[in-house]
């Protein structure tokens, strides 16, 4: 690292500050707001945090250093300075305070940056960097930024969370948070192939809401732990970033935390996580939009698992086309082996051709295809490891990284031969099969851990992690050049996705939702990141009890089936047939969804607290209607109906049933109606 001596580090700051208006160091506190937050600084660089009204964090030292078992977080604030300037994301107020501490000797300085954009109201931009202005080394184990404490609310039994990180568990995003409940939030690896997110951790109460994050434009191998100790009423956060191997800060050198940023609000998380996304991409990360075929119904042929035939899958076709679907996915089974991606002559005894075959059957039934795929997975068997090892991601110890899932191994984004490789496949899959789009699936493509492969002549592992969107951006890239109008799915397997990852698919997916809560959610949270995105809610049979469309329907997904028909492939593990029964529901959603088409509407979610609204509510805005969906176990009681414009008198309709449930008006926005499971409702003005 460069190094600057005592003298030049401040002569810099001096230089920074030519145009600064000083703040004198005998007022008790500096007060920053934008909008609602407040932010106080003391002349300890301690901070409390407020909405105004409310007190969020009390004074405390929340951005410090550990070295060994310590804390390094007692500095005197020496200099305090503040400016307006446009920077390339806009206006901005940018404060600046300087500070400084005696830790066993060493002399320790402290910058602490905060900005705040007009443009993001409720929201401040922090950047700490420390500097040893001592003749010796000190050993850091672990920098800690926004280090807070919250009070529940008293009318409250609990919080609400939104927790970002992805483990083997699968665990709900949004999560209630009460006494003895404790999650890590590790950014990185949590299990062998489990791992990244979406950097960024939302507590609130039912008055107010806390939101902290970091807004590096990579990924970051950082925590964001959460805890609320048994019998407290207190629940404490903070970002974390701990140096496994000790990071030594030199003499005259410094160390620069990651930009971060804490954020107000009142509602659940959808205003913060959009608002985080709105920065993120003025930052430069740009999102494709959605292909119009995204947002059609699909049908994947998994029901039939992978010991499927061809014969079984083009006997379900008819009944695929005749109940409203439009995509056919070829899924896991088709191939060799992973990363031996050609057909598997035991189910395509005529090869490549019967493979070309099967998709020009499906384009004859008016039905797009896709094809299932894991990048980035290798068994250890097939031809390209063999004839070269140089390809694979290296554990530290210098083993290969395993992939559980399908018994494979890591290929390394990093490796020119993983990248050529990748591309081979996708001319193949788009250009000499003609699939349409892609079912990218495996938990592993979420996150990478450190390479060490040697092979690769990176001097920083860490580099495979930062890479990984590029390798994505290469897939999206090279598809759409083939097809300009490929539709790529991003299936992490219940992983929360890689928010840097987001950026290079055109079709989310709740992707093997545990629980009909876990589509809705998620629903919630892709639509506060990426907007108008075509949502798909996976394979209805994945939901609370095989066949809730509601939940899908209600939130603005794509519908999606694996049913089989017209019998069960005998050797998969469970019956997913279509019925008479269920035949009827099927056709019944399909044909709503394809008259519908809500995934393509405005998903208004800051009308709605996700945990504290009882029953649970989602709106969507098609022209002048608005779409509500109710949802609880059972209800019996009020329903309000929030969003109406003041002065106008609305229709209710249960377009499900279509019942006429009466007039509401903005003055007197409810109905009483009892439900079981859901209540889909439209809204339309009466003139």
């Amino acid at each position: 690292m460069k190094k600057l001596n005592s003298i030049t580090f401040w002569l810099v700051t001096l230089s920074l500050n030519i145009g600064f208006s000083s703040c004198s160091l005998r007022d008790s506190s500096t007060t920053i707001k934008n909008n609602t937050l407040e932010i106080n600084v003391n002349d300890r660089m301690q901070t409390k945090i407020s909405n105004g009204d409310i007190l969020l964090a009390n004074w405390s030292n929340s951005d410090y250093l550990i070295s060994g078992n310590q804390k390094i977080d007692d500095f005197r604030l020496i200099s305090y300075h503040q400016k307006e300037i446009i920077d390339f994301i806009g206006k901005v107020t940018e404060y600046e305070f300087h500070g400084e501490t005696v830790f066993e000797g060493h002399t320790i300085k402290k910058k602490m940056t905060i900005k705040s954009y007009p443009n993001f109201p409720d929201m401040a931009i922090f950047q700490l960097t420390y500097y040893n202005d001592s003749p010796k080394d000190i050993m850091i184990n672990k920098w800690v930024k926004h280090d807070y404490s919250i009070e529940r609310n008293p009318h409250d039994s609990v919080f609400w969370s939104f927790q970002g990180s992805s483990t083997s568990a699968r665990a709900d995003w949004i999560l209630p948070v009460q006494a003895g409940f404790k999650q890590q939030n590790y950014m990185g690896m949590n299990d062998s192939d489990y791992g990244g997110g979406i950097p960024v951790l939302d507590l609130w109460r039912s008055d107010v809401g806390l939101t902290i994050g970091h807004t590096s434009l990579t990924p970051e191998l950082v925590s964001f732990p959460l805890e609320m100790k048994k019998s407290s009423e207190h629940a404490k956060l903070r970002l974390e970033k701990e140096y496994p191997n000790i990071y030594i800060l030199e003499s005259g050198d410094s160390l620069n935390t990651i930009e971060s940023f804490v954020m107000v609000h009142n509602g659940d998380c959808f205003k913060s996580l959009k608002q985080f996304s709105t920065y993120m991409q003025n930052k430069g990360i740009k999102f494709v939009d959605s292909e119009e075929s995204a947002y059609e119904a699909v049908w994947c042929a998994w029901g039939y698992e992978r010991n499927f035939t061809v014969d079984e899958i083009i006997g379900t076709l008819p009944k695929v086309k005749e109940l409203g679907f439009k995509w056919a996915v070829l899924d896991d089974g088709f191939q060799k082996a992973e990363g031996d991606w050609m057909v598997n002559m035991q189910k395509f005894p005529k090869g490549e051709q019967q493979m070309k075959d099967l998709v020009k059957t499906i384009h004859s039934y008016g039905l797009k295809a896709k094809l299932w795929w894991a990048p980035l997975a290798v068994d250890p068997c097939t031809p390209l490891l063999k004839n070269d090892k140089d390809i694979l991601l290296f554990n530290e110890d210098w083993s290969p990284r395993f992939i559980t899932w399908w018994d494979s191994w890591y290929m390394s984004p990093l490796s020119p031969k993983t990248k050529q490789h990748t591309k081979n496949v996708i001319n193949m899959f788009l250009k000499d099969w003609d699939f349409d789009g892609l079912k990218m699936d495996g938990q592993h493509m979420n996150a990478v851990p450190p390479d060490y492969n040697p092979a690769h002549n990176q001097d920083n592992p860490e580099l495979a992690v930062k890479q990984l969107p590029e390798f994505f951006k290469d897939i999206y890239k090279t598809a759409t050049q083939i097809k300009p109008h490929a539709v790529i799915e991003n299936c992490p397997c219940g992983c929360c996705m890689s928010f840097y990852n987001m950026a290079y698919m055109n079709q989310a997916v709740s992707s093997d939702p545990l629980s009909s809560w876990q589509i809705r959610l998620k629903g919630k949270v892709y639509k506060a990141l990426i907007g108008k995105t075509a949502y798909y809610g996976d394979h209805v049979e994945l939901s609370d009890g095989g066949e809730d469309f509601a939940s899908s329907f209600g939130i603005g997904a794509v519908l999606g089936s694996k049913f089989t028909w017209p019998k069960d492939n005998p050797q998969a593990e469970a019956s997913y047939l279509l019925t008479t029964e269920k035949e009827k529901k099927w056709k019944k959603w399909i044909a709503l969804y394809n008259e519908k088409m809500l995934s393509k509407e405005d998903y208004l979610g800051e009308l709605y607290d996700i945990g504290f609204d009882k029953p649970e509510t989602h709106v969507i805005r098609k022209q002048d209607t608005l779409y509500y969906a109710f949802y609880a176990d059972e209800w019996n009681g009020k329903l309000e109906f929030r969003g109406l414009e003041k002065g106008k008198t609305y229709h209710v309709l249960d377009y499900i049933k279509d019942e006429d449930l009466g007039k509401i008006n903005s003055d007197d926005p409810y109905i009483t109606k009892s439900f079981h499971k859901y209540l889909l409702v439209e809204v339309w003005e009466i003139h």
